[in-house]
């Protein structure tokens, strides 16, 4: 397949990654060349300096013969034009934007994005993305990574072992056995650094990062089971009041379960307009790293703090200080994927990495056929793929055990007629099931061959 992708930044650089690993013939297009170089040099990809919404660069580009045009550029206006110029000029079937402006996003204007006005078949927000995901760990305050699966019946839960976990040092085998009515499994272990899909001989040693796919039901027990506390989140703190800040303070504020938000915002303008567009959520104006304004925001007797300023490093300053403070959770917003090392040696309990979701949400729509849902873990390591199994896959009609997956895969759950149920090898998959697999990079594509769902499947 052949795919344009205009902005060589994090997001579009990822994506880039991931498609031309896939031997997918791709072109990057920035009108920064220091960008567009590192690309190239990095990357099996061709490269194009100049901007996107260019009719002309776009035709450098190879848009009379492109499939896929994927606007990620940091302007939204750049990445509508774009879009606009691939489907009027050169006729490019599927068109994705990354929008960041609240007011393009609005449901009530989405009539903006049919063919016969801005032709958009998906529109990406990482704002949106990115305060979905905060809410997610919120939900599973334990936990250093979560996703939502299967309509959200089912869930990708990060857990760190302790080294008063209960099941240290236990097959995975046995804990199928000990626990044989909990619907959990471990699909991914980080040991070390290093991830990879677990054997059932293995056993899990302190300090592992264990990536557990779960049945929403069985949350608490699994968490218990590796050792972990549920608490309820009554008060939060919010660092930073720009876009994903304002989101999660609004998710945050929708809740049925009433939650007392507390915001802290550097920007006095930033912090006036959040105070305006918010209803119960008190903003205070002052620098969230201020010892004495996070006394006064009640850090020490908050339940979580979210920092989700643009800045990694005042995020990870803001954690370790909330932390240092009493506050038992914080999670700090992380763009670069460098620094997550050291989230853990710093007492961060969670994190949120936009490039990720970001990467995760386009990849939902570029995996095509019946694919549902993708998770991107770590720096694209691995990957969590739903999809629902078409009569024509090969898993069709098959038990497990029959199946000749790849070692880097192991399945999470199938979902039977809306029921989430733990895959056991004597489990037969049949047509309209849905299969959620964890897959190491490497077999990516032979879990898409699997499923009957590669990515050229138009």
């Amino acid at each position: 397949m052949k795919v344009i992708i205009c902005g060589a930044g994090q997001v579009g650089w990822q994506i880039a990654r991931h498609l031309s690993a896939e031997m997918n013939d791709v072109t990057v297009v920035d009108n920064n060349a220091d960008l567009v170089r590192r690309a190239t040099d990095t990357l099996d990809v061709q490269g194009i300096a100049g901007f996107a919404s260019y009719p002309d660069v776009l035709d450098r580009a190879g848009a009379r013969d492109a499939d896929m045009i994927i606007a990620a550029t940091y302007s939204d206006e750049v990445n509508m034009v774009t879009c606009q110029v691939a489907h009027s000029v050169f006729g490019i079937n599927r068109k994705i934007a990354r929008l960041r402006s609240k007011s393009y996003l609005d449901a009530i204007y989405s009539d903006l994005y049919r063919r016969d006005h801005l032709p958009i078949d998906v529109v990406i927000s990482p704002e949106r993305e990115v305060a979905q995901a905060a809410m997610q760990r919120l939900a599973v305050p334990a936990a250093f990574d979560t996703e939502t699966f299967m309509g959200g019946k089912a869930k990708l839960l990060g857990v760190r072992t302790d080294a008063d976990c209960p099941i240290l040092n236990t097959p995975l085998r046995q804990l199928t056995d000990l626990f044989s009515t909990l619907r959990s499994i471990v699909v991914g272990v980080r040991r070390e650094g290093t991830l990879f899909a677990p054997e059932p001989d293995d056993q899990i040693f302190a300090g592992d990062e264990c990536y557990v796919f779960c049945h929403v039901d069985d949350i608490g027990r699994t968490m218990e089971v590796f050792g972990k506390k549920q608490n309820k989140q009554e008060r939060v703190v919010i660092v930073g009041g720009g876009n994903v800040g304002l989101a999660v303070a609004r998710e945050l504020e929708s809740r049925a379960a009433r939650v007392r938000v507390k915001m802290i915002e550097r920007n006095r303008r930033c912090a006036e307009l959040a105070a305006e567009a918010l209803e119960r959520t008190i903003v205070l104006h002052g620098d969230g790293l201020d010892a004495t304004l996070l006394a006064e925001a009640g850090i020490a007797r908050a339940d979580a703090m979210l920092a989700v300023t643009d800045d990694d490093k005042t995020n990870m300053l803001a954690a370790v200080r909330a932390k240092a403070e009493g506050c038992p959770m914080a999670v700090a917003l992380i763009n670069d994927p460098t620094l997550v090392p050291l989230m853990k040696p710093l007492g961060i309990d969670a994190y949120i990495n936009p490039r990720a979701t970001t990467v995760s949400s386009i990849l939902r729509h570029i995996r095509h056929g019946r694919v549902r849902g993708v998770y991107s873990i770590g720096d694209a390591e691995a990957e969590v793929i739903e999809a629902e199994v078409m009569s024509t896959s090969p898993l069709a009609g098959q038990r497990l055990r029959d199946i000749g997956f790849p070692e880097g895969v192991l399945v999470g759950a199938v979902m039977k007629n809306g029921e989430v149920l733990r895959p056991t090898g004597a489990l037969r998959v049949e047509e309209g099931d849905v299969v959620a697999m964890f897959a190491m990079a490497a077999d990516v594509p032979e879990v898409e061959r699997l499923m009957q769902v590669s990515i050229d499947y138009f």
